[in-house]
């Protein structure tokens, strides 16, 4: 069974959390040499007489008592960029998990998978209206990757009509990955998706909310805050209540159509949904 998102942030180590994470999917396809955004990850198998004791995993075999050894594995030829929304809207909190929290860990699991094949990695954080290079690709990528995101702080708006990301050298495919809520006030999200897309880099777009925000289930007067300005407003849930729905299934629509160009993939999911499971549906998605 899939671990669930409040069980990860409980542990309060990032690290960890992503670790387990990236193993539950490992264990999950040991059947098949091919999986992932482009990566060749190493096909497990149960151990038989014959195989070399050296390629165990023990560190799998801890966890499941199951004596699986690894098979050859080919060498990635991807380049993952990990983009963060780092704009306050992140801070939203919804049965004791954060979307900034959820964020890091789906982030850092997706790190861990990339590591373990000798991807080339980076990490980028949207803040402030300004495209932010936190980790460059490199030795050590990995480690520092997990260092920025565990310090990462959301704060501000993002309002930039006209984003530009760093020069990117595209000497090999590469495939962006993107977290955020995506909720924008005009189409600056939408922008910068548009502007990364092209037949060398593909683009995986996790769009993670709460229940509340779109089935909004509350009964009672509220005071609902604005996580980027600041702003409140009390109100009667009840009466906001369709209007609220009917906006937000609306913005829905709108964004998967919009999305809806080649090399971008858009995984919509929400908090309570356990990470490994929205990795795998993600990875189903881009294969089509």
């Amino acid at each position: 069974m899939a671990l669930l998102s409040n069980e990860l942030v409980k542990l309060n180590n990032l690290q960890l959390a992503g670790r387990l994470v990236s193993e539950e999917l490992m264990l999950g396809i040991h059947h098949s040499k091919r999986f992932g955004y482009g990566i060749e990850f190493e096909q497990y198998k149960h151990y038989q007489a014959g195989d070399d004791p050296k390629r165990i995993d023990w560190k799998l075999y801890a966890r499941t008592q199951k004596h699986l050894v690894r098979e050859s594995s080919t060498e990635s030829n991807y380049h993952l960029r990990l983009i963060i929304d780092l704009s306050g809207s992140m801070n939203y909190v919804e049965n004791g998990v954060s979307r900034l929290q959820y964020a890091k860990i789906l982030l850092a699991s997706l790190a861990y998978l990339g590591y373990r094949q000798g991807d080339m990695m980076s990490l980028y954080a949207l803040q402030n209206g300004e495209v932010q290079t936190l980790v460059s690709s490199g030795k050590q990528s990995f480690q520092r990757i997990l260092y920025e995101l565990e310090k990462a702080e959301a704060k501000g708006n993002w309002q930039n009509q006209n984003p530009k990301f760093p020069v990117f050298q595209q000497k090999q495919k590469e495939v962006v990955i993107f977290v955020s809520d995506f909720l924008q006030i005009n189409e600056e999200w939408l922008n910068l998706i548009k502007n990364l897309a092209n037949p060398h880099r593909e683009v995986m777009v996790f769009q993670v909310l709460g229940k509340q925000e779109t089935d909004f289930d509350l009964k009672g007067f509220y005071r609902f805050k604005d996580l980027e300005t600041g702003k409140e407003v009390e109100l009667q849930a009840e009466s906001i209540k369709a209007e609220v729905i009917k906006n937000a299934q609306i913005y829905q629509k709108s964004l998967i159509s919009a999305l809806q160009i080649p090399f971008v993939y858009l995984l919509q999911t929400n908090l309570g949904e356990p990470i490994a499971n929205v990795i795998s549906e993600s990875l189903k998605k881009r294969r089509g």
